[in-house]
This record gives structure tokens, sequence and C-alpha cells, in this order.
């Protein structure tokens, strides 16, 4: 306030001055007027000594005020840069701290909340080895502020925050087909559990070939080669999800007694006593086990025969987690050759002579097997195709011809048929012949002689042609036989219909081709 007033009484001192000034130059000039200076003064009632001492006077009053006022003005701005020093010097740098939307206090340094931060987080989240922790964390922000003479108070502040942490055990839970069957660490670890799993179950289905077990490749007959199965596919028959989920720590279960529990479920020994009218595909779809399991566990069993009484082990692996593998074999088979005749009315029926020999010919069948567990679900023919010709044989045999002697060449007894396992090892024993759907009229491969019509052990209602040229036909399963023994029949006459009687697990035509008392591949005789 005194420098404004200061600056108020400079401003009136200069308007006086210039006043006064005004005044002398006009009585200046009035003395330049006037011839005597005395009457002059008489005439304004005023002496001239008088006048100038007092205008003195005021000048040096004036003066004074002058210099008053300058030092008031220097005095005040020494104090105001004083204190504005002053303010700058405790003026600070303040962060201030909000969590979840929610001011809980101010900081000093930005980095102390940020390093409290992720020390609270390793240390919540490695509270447990054995049990994963998922750490619940708020959400902060901050906001930058200078101020005059504040505190921070960063004890108080990483106090509340650390209060907003929480940490929650989680686990993932493994459903198979709905049901929970464990609950493991994480993801990694159940993910390699399963795969191991996988692995184990291809690696069963790898093994040794041994007689009366199935191996990766499909066993092949005489004259035949196979080259390795690829493996196309391999997935679990069941549902398996994987979701993660909070846990009790107690419910963490290792992942090899996990694994081990999937892979063996609940085992039972299984004790069997075959009774009357039983076959094994009977024993198997009326148990709902596979026929492999029966042919694995009883090897004494032999072209199917059982006998009544016979105990069987029927123990089989029921597993949680059941693994589906599907393989491509590809195997080459031979073609039988054709033989040409030439008759010669001069030679007895039913003797020949070679004029020129034949050749087998090949051919490349692609076959898909499908399997559970590394036992046998489905076998399926998926292409043929032939690589070398056959070459036909030619030979001179004599014109009296027998009725019902076989031409040589076998057609298809099924029309449209459909192969659904081929000849050879497969579902754990030895297949001796095919097995075809389609038409269910059966029809003679070729003419011959019926030399058996009735119930066979294992074959059902079956047919046995003689084509009395070295090769016999066997047709089994049948629903009805529509021929007799001792019957002639030619090639393409219906002989019976498909059935499912007999060891069979489904309607369809078990057809064998004998070669004198040893079963051949018959699609070595029948192309497509």
């Amino acid at each position: 306030m005194t420098f404004f007033k200061g600056t108020d009484r400079i401003k009136e001192l200069i308007a006086k001055v210039r006043l006064q000034g005004s005044g002398k130059r006009s009585a200046d000039s009035a003395l330049e007027t006037t011839a005597d200076p005395a009457q002059d003064a008489a005439a304004q009632g005023k002496p001239q000594a008088s006048a100038t001492v007092k205008i003195k006077n005021q000048v040096l009053l004036h003066k004074w005020m002058i210099v008053r006022t300058v030092t008031a003005m220097g005095f005040i701005a020494a104090v105001v840069w004083s204190g504005n020093q002053y303010v700058k010097a405790n003026m600070i740098e303040l962060v201030h701290v909000y969590a979840n939307g929610q001011e809980i206090g101010v900081v000093s340094d930005e980095n102390k909340v940020l390093q409290f931060e992720a020390e609270k987080k390793q240390q919540l989240s490695g509270s447990s080895q054995d049990v994963r922790m998922v750490v619940k964390v708020p959400e902060v922000t901050f906001m930058h502020e200078r101020a005059f003479n504040s505190k921070a108070d960063d004890q108080k502040v990483l106090s509340e925050l650390g209060a907003l942490y929480s940490a929650q055990p989680v686990g993932v839970v493994l459903l198979v087909d709905g049901k929970r069957v464990g609950v493991l660490r994480d993801m990694t670890t159940a993910d390699k559990m399963l795969d191991q799993i996988k692995a184990n179950a291809i690696a069963n289905m790898q093994k040794k070939k041994d007689p009366g077990k199935v191996g990766i490749l499909s066993a092949s007959p005489a004259g035949a080669s196979a080259a390795p199965a690829e493996l196309e596919t391999a997935e679990f028959v069941q549902k398996v999800e994987l979701n993660e989920v909070s846990i009790d720590p107690k419910e963490l279960v290792k992942p090899e007694d996990l694994q081990k529990k999937l892979e063996t479920g609940d085992v039972q020994p299984t004790k069997y006593t075959v009774e009357k009218g039983d076959c094994v595909g009977c024993i198997a779809k009326k148990l709902n086990i596979p026929k492999q399991v029966i042919y694995q566990n009883n090897p004494s069993i032999s072209d199917d025969m059982i006998k009544v009484g016979q105990q069987l082990d029927l123990t089989v692996l029921q597993p949680t987690l059941a693994v589906r593998t599907v393989e491509k074999v590809v195997e080459n088979q031979e073609i039988q050759y054709e033989t040409e005749y030439k008759q010669d009315d001069s030679m007895r029926l039913g003797t020949n002579q070679i004029i020129s020999p034949g050749k087998n010919g090949l051919k490349k069948v692609t076959i898909e097997l499908t399997k559970v567990n590394g036992l046998m679900a489905d076998e399926k023919v998926l292409s043929e195709e032939v690589v070398q010709e056959p070459v036909k044989a030619v030979a001179v045999k004599g014109t009296k011809v027998v009725k019902g002697e076989g031409s040589g060449k076998f057609a298809w007894p099924v029309a449209g048929a459909t192969i659904t396992s081929t000849f050879g090892m497969r579902w754990g024993a030895f297949h001796k012949g095919v097995d075809l759907v389609g038409n269910r009229n059966i029809t003679a491969s070729d003419n011959g002689k019926v030399v058996f019509a009735g119930v066979k052990e294992g074959y059902g209602n079956c047919i046995i042609v003689d084509h009395m040229n070295g090769y016999r036909t066997l047709y089994g399963h049948l629903s009805q036989i529509l021929t007799s023994n001792g019957k002639i029949v030619e090639k393409g006459e219906k002989i019976g219909i498909m059935g499912s009687t007999g060891d069979s697990t489904g309607v369809h035509l078990h057809f064998e081709v004998q070669r004198g008392e040893t079963p051949d591949n018959p699609l070595k005789y029948l192309n497509r």
C-alpha cells in the first residue's frame, strides 16, 4: 500500500512543478513588459524575495518525497523477490495415486508404487509351488502435481494399495463325456498328459505282430507284401474338455496318477464258461467286447472252435479314455492267372496238358483300419490298383466234359459287393476268407458240385462247392440254403441268402477259396 501511496505523491508533485513552471513563465513575461519591477511587485502587493523562498521550499519538499517514494519501491521489490525465492525453494513434486478410480493418497515417486506392484504380484503368484495362483490386482492410475510446502505419505499409500490385492488358487478340470475325472495344475500339464495317452496307444498298436495279435500291419498272405501303415488320425473316442476354474488345492492330482486311471479304468478279471450254441462272435456280441480280446486272451482257440464247458478269459481293459486310430495300409496281392483250355476229344475228362504256363499278376490294395486302443474296430478296402497284369496259361483238356467242372475263373458271389474284412490276420485271428456285403442273393462263383450244405461250426448255415479242378469255394453265415448235397450248380446260379448265422456279428457273406485243402486269398481271383 505504501508503494502505491508514494506513486500518487509523485504524480501530484509532477503536476505541481508543471503548474509552478507555467506560473513562473507567466511571471517572467510580465516582468519583461513592466519597466519597474518594484512597481510591479508593489502593484501585486507581494514582496519579490518572499516568493522566491517559497518556491525553493516547495522544490525541496517534493524532492524529499521522491526520495522517500523510490526508497519504498526498492524495499517492496526486495521483499517480493525474496518471497518468490522462498516459495520456489519450498515447491515439491507430488504424485496422487488412484486405485479403481478412488484416490488413496499421495506419494513422492510413481516408481515406488510400480515396484511395489511388481513385488506384490510375484509374492502372491509364487506363494505355492504346487498350486497355481491367479492374482487379482486393482487398476492403478497416477496424477502428477507441484505443490507448496506439502508432504507425501508413501507408507500409508502402499499399505492401502496392498490391501486391495488378492490371490485365488486355480487349476484345470478334465471332463470326459461331461464327467469330472480330475484336476491338474495348468493347461500345459493337461495337454502333455493327454498327448502321452495318445502316444502310448499308438505305441501299443505298433508293437510286435505275434500270431494271434494284431499289430500295425494287416497280416499278409503268402506271395503278398505290405508297406508300413500310415497313421492318418488319432483321437479320443470320448468327448474331452479342459476348463480353468477356481479350486481347492486339495483337489489337485499328479498327472501320472490321473493318466494311469484314464488308461486302465476299473479292471476286474472276467471268466466265461462256454454254453451250448455259443460261438466266438456270439460271445463278443453278447458281452459287448471285441473278438480280438477273446483270441488274444485265449490262444488255444483254433479255427473258432470252442467247446461247451470251456472256460474263457474275457478280461478286458475298460479305460476311461479310449484312443481311436485310423491307419491306411497298402498291400501288394497276387492276381491269379486264368487258364485258357483247348478241348481235345481224344483226352478224357479231367485230364489236361499245359501248353504254355501262366503267371500271376500283382495288384496294390489300399485298406483302412480303424482300431480302438489297438483293438480292431473296423476294416475297409478303399481301392485296388493293378500293378502287373497276369499272364494267361494255355492248356489242352479232354472234351468229355463232366457236368459241374469249374471254368477256372471265379466270379463275385455277391452282386455289388463291398469288402468289410480281408484275408489274413484280422481281429486277432487268421481270417480264411473275405467278408462281403451287398445284394443278399448268394450265387455260385464257378461251376461245381455241392459237397456240403448244412450247419458248420463257426460258419452257421454253410455251403461248400467242389469245382473238380483242384479248387473249392465256401459260403458261410447264410440265412437260407437253397441247394443240397450232391447237386451240380452252374456259375452264377443262386444257392443261398445272406445272413448272420454262426460266428457272425452282422449280416454278411464269408467267402473262401480253397486250393486243395489250403485257404487262399479270394482277392487273387476276384478283381474289380
